[in-house]
C-alpha cells in the first residue's frame, strides 16, 4: 500500500468516485447522478492524501488551509469553540472503502496526514464526523464541540484536535 499526496488525475478521478460512493450512496448527503461521480465544493482548496493499493484507490482523507471552511458555514462563531491556535486546518471526506475498513489504511493515512499539516506548521484541526463514527475519532484523540449539523442520515459532529495530539497518538501506537 502506497501513501501519498494525491498528484495524477487517474488518482483525482478515482478520489471523486470514491468521494460519490461514500457521500452519496452510503451517506446521503448528497444527490445521485448518471456519472457517479461527486466533485467536493472546496476540490480547488484541498490537499488530498489518498492510500492505494497498486493503482487502486482505497482510501483518501484532504485537508484545507483556507477559509471559511465549511465549518464556518455550519457553525457561525466556529472561533468560540475551539481553544487558541496558531493555525487552523480543515480535515474532510476522510473515506476509505468498506473492504479495507479493518486494515491499517485509516491509521496509515491519519499519521502521514499529521506529518504534512505539521509541515504546514498548522497546530489544531477541525472536522465534521459522521455521528455513526463518533467512536472512531474520539479514539483518534478529535473533541466533539458544537452541535451536530447536517439533516436526516447525513447527520455531523463538530470535532477539533491539536496536531500534536493527533501526531502523538500514532507515535505512541
Amino acid at each position: 500500500m502506497i501513501i501519498k499526496t494525491a498528484t495524477e488525475v487517474s488518482e483525482f478521478d478515482q478520489i471523486h468516485k470514491l468521494n460519490y460512493k461514500t457521500f452519496v450512496e452510503e451517506i446521503p448527503q448528497h444527490a445521485r447522478n448518471p456519472e457517479g461521480i461527486l466533485v467536493d465544493r472546496f476540490h480547488d482548496k484541498n490537499t488530498y492524501i489518498i492510500a492505494k493499493r497498486d493503482e487502486i484507490l482505497v482510501g483518501m482523507v484532504c485537508f484545507n488551509l483556507h477559509r471559511p471552511f465549511s465549518l464556518d458555514e455550519k457553525l457561525p462563531g466556529l472561533d468560540d469553540h475551539l481553544p487558541p491556535y496558531k493555525k487552523l486546518a480543515e480535515i474532510r471526506l476522510l473515506c476509505v472503502l468498506p473492504s479495507e475498513r479493518s486494515t491499517v489504511v485509516t491509521y496509515r493515512m491519519l499519521n502521514y496526514l499529521s506529518k504534512t499539516l505539521m509541515e504546514h506548521d498548522v497546530d489544531t484541526a477541525v472536522i465534521s464526523g459522521f455521528v455513526q463514527q463518533i467512536p472512531l475519532y474520539s479514539h483518534i484523540g478529535f473533541i466533539p464541540f458544537g452541535p451536530i449539523t447536517g439533516s436526516g442520515e447525513a447527520l455531523f459532529q463538530p470535532m477539533y484536535i491539536t496536531v500534536k495530539n493527533l501526531y502523538d497518538g500514532f507515535r505512541n501506537d
